[in-house]
């Protein structure tokens, strides 16, 4: 009876595991289908590029100034009404979707839905880093590997939908209903069980938490993760949303083609994030992190100035694969270098990403004023970024 008892918050922790696992696919199954849904939702509600755009730019600057403050209200004790309620709004936002008919309608529901992520899925993966502090590099790989399942899903589900003579209404409508599955199967789960670090009590007050934060602001360490983390998104994030045009006004293939280059950087991807998840049982992540900068500094000339377009993409795989792990691996060190406060975590994340977030549109204008390859060049700033940080942490 002993015995059993002792594991018992170990099933405990692995049925959590499992569950904000789930949750970050449903967030970036989401995502998959809106990105493959917006040419169909642009046709049905009629929308000019200009509202398309403020589908974006509204909502996620309302939620960069909301998730900072709920980051630290996660670490006073109020994680749990955060996830739930963020997870109730989530389910909300895309029943409102799926009713929307006219562009005020959805960016009601865009609103709703940035921050409710924020609570929901954010808040999740923070507290799957302090419900096994002693695995947190291997949490972080299987979390990326879920949300890279789940965004290269999202768009198959669409078109899945679509075959079945149904539309994009009613895909976001069946992600609500999953969305309300998902919420129940975690409502009388403990969401920091007895396992988790005793690091992890919670703060006395918000006006703690903001002092927590500025401390953190203040240490090195803190700081150096925060600035790789942002620039390690040059070659992740930006670089895809640069690769269609890239392979379209540089390289000269046609969108069908460049559609397929920026499918083969998701797919490999995928199996690099997979291969991730042994490979952290073996391996440092910061000896990886090093090697994989020192091939992708090698490997990213190649593809730039390869004319070339299969050889291109044979490259530009081999590039998705290698830096899938860079943000699993520096996350996880953040989560380790501040221990019991994965909600402060988000909230520095958030504060970086309001400068990160700068960083495409600067790439932006060195591309009007000089070019895109001028552009693509800059990414190069990420390998020489994460080596660096190799020469000064040995």
């Amino acid at each position: 009876m002993r015995l059993k008892g002792k594991n018992k918050p170990t099933r405990t922790v692995i049925v959590l595991t499992i569950i904000f696992l789930a949750i970050e696919v449903l967030d970036e199954l989401v995502d998959g289908v809106g990105g493959a849904a917006y040419p169909l939702i642009r046709n049905d509600l009629h929308l000019s590029y200009v509202q398309v755009g403020l589908l974006f730019a509204i909502p996620n600057t309302i939620s960069s100034a909301i998730e900072p403050i709920v980051g630290i209200f996660a670490d006073i004790g109020r994680r749990r009404q955060l996830i739930l309620g963020g997870g109730i709004a989530f389910a909300i936002a895309l029943l409102l979707m799926s009713l929307s008919y006219n562009f005020l309608g959805l960016l009601g529901a865009f609103i709703l839905f940035y921050p409710a992520s924020g609570c929901f899925v954010s808040l999740s993966e923070a507290t799957l880093m302090d419900i096994a502090p002693e695995r947190q590099e291997q949490n972080m790989a299987r979390w990326a590997l879920a949300g890279s399942v789940g965004n290269a899903m999202g768009p198959l589900i669409l078109a899945g939908a679509i075959a079945w003579h149904q539309s994009w209404r009613s895909t976001f409508l069946v992600l609500a209903i999953l969305t309300v599955f998902a919420i129940a199967l975690l409502w009388n789960k403990p969401i920091l069980p007895a396992t988790a670090s005793s690091q992890s009590e919670p703060t006395h007050n918000f006006k703690t938490g903001v002092s927590y934060a500025i401390d953190a602001l203040k240490r090195r360490t803190v700081l150096r993760w925060l600035t790789l983390l942002q620039l390690s998104d040059l070659m992740l994030d930006i670089l895809g949303r640069f690769l269609a045009l890239y392979f379209v006004d540089i390289a000269g293939i046609n969108s069908s083609q460049a559609s397929m280059a920026v499918g083969i950087w998701l797919g490999c991807g995928v199996l690099g994030d997979f291969a991730l998840i042994p490979l952290l049982n073996r391996v440092r992540g910061l000896d990886y992190l090093k090697l994989s900068a020192i091939v992708v500094l090698c490997l990213y000339p190649a593809f730039l100035t390869i004319p070339n377009p299969a050889i291109k993409l044979v490259i530009l795989g081999f590039l998705g694969f290698l830096n899938s792990g860079w943000y699993t691996i520096l996350q996880g060190q953040l989560y380790a270098a501040m221990p019991g406060q994965s909600g402060i975590v988000m909230t520095l994340n958030n504060l970086a990403g309001l400068v990160g977030g700068l960083m495409p549109l600067a790439l932006g204008w060195v591309a009007q004023q000089y070019g895109l390859e001028y552009a693509m060049w800059m990414l190069l700033a990420a390998p020489l970024a994460l080596l660096r940080l190799n020469g000064e942490t040995g």
